[in-house]
């Protein structure tokens, strides 16, 4: 301390320009941290908010996905059940004013600011609407808002229920029941859990959550640290999950820690099967403790492990995080992975099949995602203007289709199975792009036709539904889940081996 208290007063006296103290000190302080593992951090007080609101599950404020396209806040869908919903905004309307302040140009953190407050009190809004000469004005009451983990919940086909978990917050375990028993109720026999990119939360949540499925007692996850009070052990209980449903759980390298708890938990105990990618290696756990100044330290407390006792962090060098990271895009991954589980640690699941220890989760069934798309096509998709939603919204106006009764599209089911768009249709989408003056690289997007005229019916279906009917349609395309479809009846026989 003595040390760093003599840098300040040098740097005080003989740095050559104007220092910021705090920003010399936070620099200090996360290199410190860096010098203990990859995921021990410092968080900036003004940072903190924002991380502690994602992980809490809810904020307050009218509730709507935004962006900004030409100059406007358009609505890209409102939250369900959320303010803005009640209030009728829909897809596509475009926000031009808050409280009678012209919104044409204005930031996302500035949309922030002026749409987000305390529950109870309003803003005014005024509204453009494709299809209405006249703007017109909304007063919206701020309420909370929940920030879901779940992003979507719906049935892929008329068996199989799917769920795609984004994240492990406080409010987790209790979305995912939700959405079973809403599954269940519409006709799910087997299920398929997506935490593809799912990179944690909050370790009881995933204890939480894996104790939806195993029915059997046994243990979950357990965590070994210097502490006493670091060390815990998540049980199962035996009559809070449904043990009879074939799951297929789906990760790949940005699935982590709180996700490869639970994918751990079910390959380990033998409830299910793990398709996909090698996981990413987390098995450290973190405590977040306040600081004086309102920032925070998240440190590493401890270490867990899965339940036949597989430690499955992977090797790190400290303070080399890039390199940490920069190993979960080399080239030929899981190629290397496989070739050297000959020197990683072996366990046993409850059955007696042999699992790895020493490195993520290592899928029963490895499925690689489709290279086949090319970079052009996905540059297209993720255009700042949104092209696709612009489209979807202008032609479904246009073709008067929320209104339409036709037997094809009165519901979702019948939309997903018997609805698509023609020629016509997606010749009408290029020449918008080039109204639009969108660049494309044709080669690429006749290539990928099918796929985008997929993703054309996606935003079709949000429009009229809302995000989770958007993944609905979007997944059908996903060539990872297409073949973990295949692999349901070996799923299957798991809950035919359990008592």
């Amino acid at each position: 301390m003595q040390v760093l208290n003599q840098i300040l007063q040098f740097i005080n006296q003989y740095y050559f320009d104007t220092i910021e103290l705090d920003k010399l000190m936070e620099g200090a302080f996360k290199g410190m941290m860096k010098e203990l593992d990859p995921h021990s951090i410092y968080i900036p007080a003004k940072k903190l908010g924002d991380i502690d609101e994602k992980f809490k599950g809810t904020f307050q404020g009218i509730g709507i996905e935004f962006d900004i396209l030409g100059g406007y806040i358009t609505v890209i869908s409102p939250v369900a059940d959320s303010p803005s919903e009640r209030a009728g905004l829909l897809p596509g309307d475009q926000i031009i004013a808050i409280n009678g302040k012209d919104a044409y140009n204005i930031t996302k953190d500035q949309v922030f600011k002026d749409l987000r407050g305390k529950k109870g009190t309003s803003v005014n809004i005024t509204v453009r609407r494709i299809g209405l000469d006249e703007p017109f004005e909304v007063t919206i009451i701020r309420d909370n808002i929940p920030i879901y983990s779940v992003r979507a919940s719906i049935m892929y086909d008329d068996s199989t229920g799917y769920i795609w978990l984004t994240r492990f917050s406080a409010t987790t375990a209790t979305e995912v029941k939700k959405s079973i028993e809403k599954l269940k109720n519409q006709g799910m026999t087997r299920l398929l859990f997506d935490l593809r990119n799912n990179s944690g939360g909050y370790l009881e949540q995933a204890a939480g959550i894996a104790d939806l499925f195993i029915t059997q007692k046994d243990t979950l996850v357990f965590t070994k640290g210097k502490r006493k009070d670091t060390e815990q052990v998540f049980m199962a209980h035996p009559h809070i999950g449904d043990g009879n449903i074939p799951l297929v759980v789906l990760v790949n390298r940005g699935s982590a820690s709180a996700s490869e708890i639970v994918s751990g938990a079910i390959q380990d105990i033998d409830r299910g099967l793990i398709v996909g990618e090698t996981t990413f290696g987390k098995g450290l756990v973190q405590k977040q403790l306040p600081l004086k100044d309102g920032s925070a330290i998240r440190i590493t407390i401890a270490r867990y492990f899965t339940p036949s006792g597989r430690l499955i962090q992977r090797p790190y060098e400290k303070g080399r995080d890039d390199q940490y990271y920069l190993k979960l895009y080399e080239k030929d991954r899981e190629k290397k992975i496989d070739s050297l589980k000959a020197l990683r640690p072996k366990y046993l699941t409850r059955s007696g099949r042999v699992v790895y220890g020493g490195g993520g989760i290592t899928p029963d069934i490895y499925i690689p995602r489709d290279t086949l798309i090319k970079n052009e096509t996905y540059k297209l998709l993720s255009n700042s203007k949104r092209p696709l939603f612009n489209w979807a919204s202008i032609y479904l106006s246009n073709n008067d289709m929320k209104n339409n009764t036709s037997e094809n599209i009165n519901n979702f089911t019948n939309f997903r199975d018997h609805w698509s768009l023609s020629e016509h249709e997606f010749q009408s989408f290029l020449l918008y792009l080039k109204q639009e003056d969108i660049q494309y690289d044709s080669t690429a997007i006749y290539n990928n036709k099918n796929y985008i005229m997929n993703h054309l019916k996606a935003e079709c279906a949000g429009v009229l539904w809302g995000n989770n009917e958007t993944w609905g349609i979007r997944r059908r395309t996903d060539n990872q889940i297409i073949e973990a479809l295949k692999y349901f009846e070996e799923a299957s026989s798991f809950i035919d081996d359990n008592p």
